[in-house]
């Protein structure tokens, strides 16, 4: 009688649990279904790799966001990640103090700080002396990468065992070849999920890039000049009244994702190669 009743629970509890994966996919494959269904017929190569057409005016494309989008996220990550990795390493190895729980809270608060919050940081340090750019962009955006990077990083090296660490400190190695050589390759598997979960949320953020990298019709001349990005085209078009913006917006959002999960897939896939034990 206990063994049916043990075995029930389970039976039900395996349920409940796989129940609650396939609500968690109904909405992201709605999401896909419904940006495929009304982004696929403007996907071609003229939307690709030209630029906006005027209103009224057939053809063009996103090709000057899609530029701009790799330029202002390639920013964010030069300074991004290295400045959340080694904020997590420094939290989990050497956090135990006054300091660290401090730098610990902060990077809690940020991954909560809403995206404008972000922008209006770059806009008023940066936008405010220099003008728009993609450099403001990046530094808007990176704001936002570094908290989830610095967390997912100290959550990584935090899984791994202390015993590695004690052998080879045994063994009369520094304690920062330790980190560097055994430790962070045992992480680097979880601190390169981490980052890209981070570049996969700023690379859809919007408001954080009209107050800083703010729009431009034309090809990137320079990163300190003002650019196009997906995500700010996107709006653009999307609160348009025209019919045909809307299906852009539809595809470039399209386009959006593609990326996403291109970039996702493929590191995932070469870091399980890489790092199969």
């Amino acid at each position: 009688m206990k063994w049916n009743k043990r075995k029930l629970i389970d039976r039900i509890m395996s349920f409940l649990t796989a129940a609650c994966v396939v609500i968690a996919i109904i909405p992201l494959l709605s999401i896909l279904y419904t940006v495929t269904l009304n982004g696929i017929s403007a996907i071609n190569i003229d939307f690709l790799t030209q630029l906006p057409k005027p209103v009224g005016e057939a053809g063009g494309g996103l090709g000057n966001a899609i530029q701009g989008t790799f330029i202002v996220v390639g920013i964010a990550c030069l300074i991004g990640l290295p400045v959340g990795i080694l904020s997590g390493v420094y939290l989990s190895e050497y956090g135990e103090n006054k300091f660290g729980r401090m730098v610990s809270f902060v990077a809690d608060v940020l991954t909560g700080t809403p995206s404008i919050v972000a922008g209006i940081f770059g806009y008023t340090f940066i936008v405010l002396y220099f003008g728009f750019s993609a450099i403001a962009g990046g530094v808007a955006i990176s704001v936002l990468m570094i908290p989830i990077v610095a967390r997912t990083t100290e959550e990584s090296l935090k899984l791994v065992p202390g015993s590695l660490r004690e052998a080879s400190l045994a063994l009369g190695i520094p304690r920062w070849k330790t980190i560097l050589h055994i430790v962070l390759s045992t992480a680097m598997s979880g601190i390169i999920t981490g980052a890209l979960l981070a570049i996969a949320r700023v690379s859809g953020e919007t408001a954080p890039l009209l107050l800083t990298a703010f729009g431009n019709p034309f090809w990137a001349v320079g990163i300190d000049k003002p650019i196009s990005t997906l995500p700010a085209q996107i709006f653009t078009y999307a609160i348009s009244p025209f019919p045909d913006w809307h299906t852009k917006a539809w595809g470039g959002a399209l386009i959006l994702i593609i990326l996403i999960l291109i970039l996702n897939i493929g590191v995932r896939l070469i870091t399980r190669r890489k790092y199969r034990v």
